[in-house]
């Protein structure tokens, strides 16, 4: 029990790692697709907390899974917001009229 915590701990730690290192990385011109992209990730993690919460087979379980819903969804929520206002930045304004 103990080893499999230590070791999804360090699965965590090297993907947390390699994320920051590959977001680091990613032209500017890319960020507003890699949000969108991101905002897919986040559905699927959505669709598999609710299963979690769902389930309910501890109450520990449904609880983390209730907050994992949460989490997904302000992520989905400021995901797209965000992205929303990076598009907005490149359309073309109108001239102002005198």
């Amino acid at each position: 029990m103990e080893s499999d915590i230590l070791q999804n701990l360090y699965v965590f730690l090297l993907a947390t790692f390699l994320g920051l290192e590959v977001i680091r990385h990613v032209s500017p011109l890319l960020h507003t697709p890699l949000m969108s992209l991101t905002n897919a990730i986040s559905a699927i993690a959505v669709v598999g907390s609710i299963v979690i919460a769902g389930e309910q087979r501890t109450t520990l379980s449904a609880v983390l899974g209730t907050v994992a819903v949460a989490a997904s969804m302000t992520n989905i929520v400021g995901g797209y917001m965000i992205t929303y206002r990076m598009l907005v930045m490149f359309k073309k304004r109108e001239p102002k009229k005198s």
